[in-house]
This record gives structure tokens, sequence and C-alpha cells, in this order.
């Protein structure tokens, strides 16, 4: 797969948000140990993950990849459980590398060797045959969205979801609730806005907080934009990819603004952290990105920060479908 943006063009969105102290008083206390040990057990869950390996044999690239442009080399599901695993990261939704295009083999066999730590993201060829079969198949193999993307298709940008593979797309995605995973920027959300009014029921995530602010500075217009996907009551956000939004340096304080307005568009219901490792790995810090949202976001209640580190993904990526 040939790719024109950057990845830094690709990367780009914000969020963050904390954790408030608590007043010890013996009641408050009593009343917060139930959930404390709910969190202890279930772990948190990065919505956004990409693995790949160096067994190039094995798992082939796709067309127009190199292994020099394999960066880092390889991230295992060992190297993550290495960076995740010690902040209390237990389940991971784990996203197609590009490098691997359509060929998803490599993630679901992760999947597989895992089971009950990873969910998964696919992902498809628009204009391939049988694309509600796929998506079945896929599904049941755990894969709970498939990522979309202006390019996949070669359509022309102004109307990226116009190729016919799409509206089966979204079709399969509101009768088998699986979601369209969003790779966009802010131009791109006027032609997701036309599909979400089309087809209200098929379950829709915009990762990387839309890329508002990839350019490093505070662009109000495309957090507007982004906020008006709100009123498509399936529509989700990804808050994270802090490394690649504004200036980037952890702790990431400057994108708190950014996160509490989506916060409180979406919901925390509809807001789902991602780390985007491992490229907050290599030029962040995937500890920081956790902290961000549990420790330094004082506009987050201790539910609101639930919610987002794990059970709205838990309760799309991990809940039982039978």
């Amino acid at each position: 797969m040939n790719r024109t943006i950057s990845r830094r063009d690709i990367l780009k969105s914000a969020a963050a948000a904390g954790l408030t102290g608590l007043v010890g008083c013996t009641m408050p206390r009593k009343a917060t140990q139930p959930a404390q040990a709910e969190d202890d057990r279930a772990g948190w869950i990065d919505a956004h993950v990409h693995v790949w390996t160096d067994d190039t044999a094995k798992y082939p690239l796709a067309p127009g990849w190199r292994r020099e442009q394999m960066n880092p080399p390889r991230f295992t599901p060992e190297d993550l459980f290495a960076q995740c695993e010690p902040v209390g990261v237990r389940r991971i939704n784990l996203i197609q590398m590009s490098y691997y295009h359509c060929d998803n083999r490599y993630m679901l066999d992760m999947m597989q060797q895992y089971p009950g730590r990873f969910a998964g993201t696919a992902i498809v060829d628009p204009t391939s045959r049988d694309l509600p079969g796929q998506m079945h198949r896929l599904s049941s193999a755990g894969v709970r969205a498939f990522r979309i993307y202006p390019d996949l298709a070669g359509g022309k940008p102004a109307d990226w979801l116009k190729p016919d593979g799409y509206e089966i797309m979204f079709r399969a995605g509101a009768d088998l609730n699986l979601a369209m995973s969003c790779l966009i920027g802010p131009a791109d959300l006027a032609e997701l806005d036309r599909m979400c009014q089309r087809f209200p029921q098929t379950p829709v995530i915009i990762d990387h907080l839309c890329r508002v602010s990839v350019s490093g500075k505070n662009e109000p217009a495309e957090l507007d934009a982004l906020c008006r996907m709100s009123r498509h009551r399936r529509v989700m956000v990804k808050v994270g990819a802090f490394y690649a939004l504004g200036a980037g340096k952890p702790p990431y304080d400057p994108l708190k603004p950014m996160i509490k307005r989506v916060v409180e568009s979406f919901g925390p219901g509809r807001c789902m952290w991602e780390t985007d490792s491992p490229f907050e790995v290599v030029r962040g810090s995937y500890a920081a990105s956790l902290a961000l949202i549990r420790d330094r976001c004082e506009f987050l209640t201790a539910d609101d920060k639930r919610q987002i580190l794990r059970k709205t993904a838990e309760e799309f990526f991990f809940t039982s479908r039978a």
C-alpha cells in the first residue's frame, strides 16, 4: 500500500484528562473501595495500538512497503506488554498496521495467541467482493471495527466515502454492530457527517481526536467541526495520540482544554483513551499518556476517568456479542 500522507500528518490528534484528589474522610474512602478494587482487577484499556513483527518471511509486507520503513523495526505484543502492564493497562484494541494493508493475519494470530487480551480493528478493501461476508468472518475472530481513511479506496478527498463499497460497509456495520474506525482530519468530517445521517445505526469511531491541532496550533474551527459530530449518537472519539498533537511534549497539559471540550460534547460514555503505540512510546511517553487522563485532568470525575480509560472501550470492544 502506497501512502501519500506522512505518519506525522496521519497521527496528530489530541486529548487529555486526569485525576482529582479524594479527600480522606472515612465514608467517602469506603465508598470508593469497590471501584478501586474493580480498577485493580480489570485494569485500563488502550483503544489503539499497532503491532508488527520483523519476521517478514512469515508475514510479508504489502506492496509499496520496505523493511527499512518499519520504525521501530518491530513492535510485538511482548514489546507492548513491557510498556502497558507496569501502568495497569490489561487489554488493548489492536489496529491493523498499514505495513500489511488488508492482510490481517499477524493481528489475528496475536489475538488468538493471547485470548482475552486483544480485540481487533481490521482493514478490508472497500472495492472487494463479499464485504459483508468478510466483515462477518473477521468479527467471528474478535474484530470489532474496520479502519477506513480517505485514500483507502482511491476516491477524491472531498467525497472519499462515495465508492459503493462504503455504503455496503456502513450497512453491514449497522447490522453486525461493527464500527467504522476513521483515520481522518477535520476536512474529512463533512463526508463522514453525510454517511452518519444516512446510516444512523452504524457505530463510528473517530481516531486521534480527528487530528485537531496536528499543525501544532490551536484550531478552534477544527475543534468545532469535531464536536458537531456529537449529534450523531453512535459516533465515538478516541482521545489520544498526544505525542502528535500540539507541542507533543509530555505531560501534555496544553491539550487539556481540547479534551475538556470533546468530553463535554460527546460525554465520557463515547470517549475512549488510546495511545497509538508504538508511536507514543517512540515519540512521547506511554505512562504520561495514561497519566494525562488519570491524574492531570481536574475537570474529570473519578467516574469520568474510569469510563474513558476502560468502560467505553470495554463496552464496545470486549462485551460478548453471542
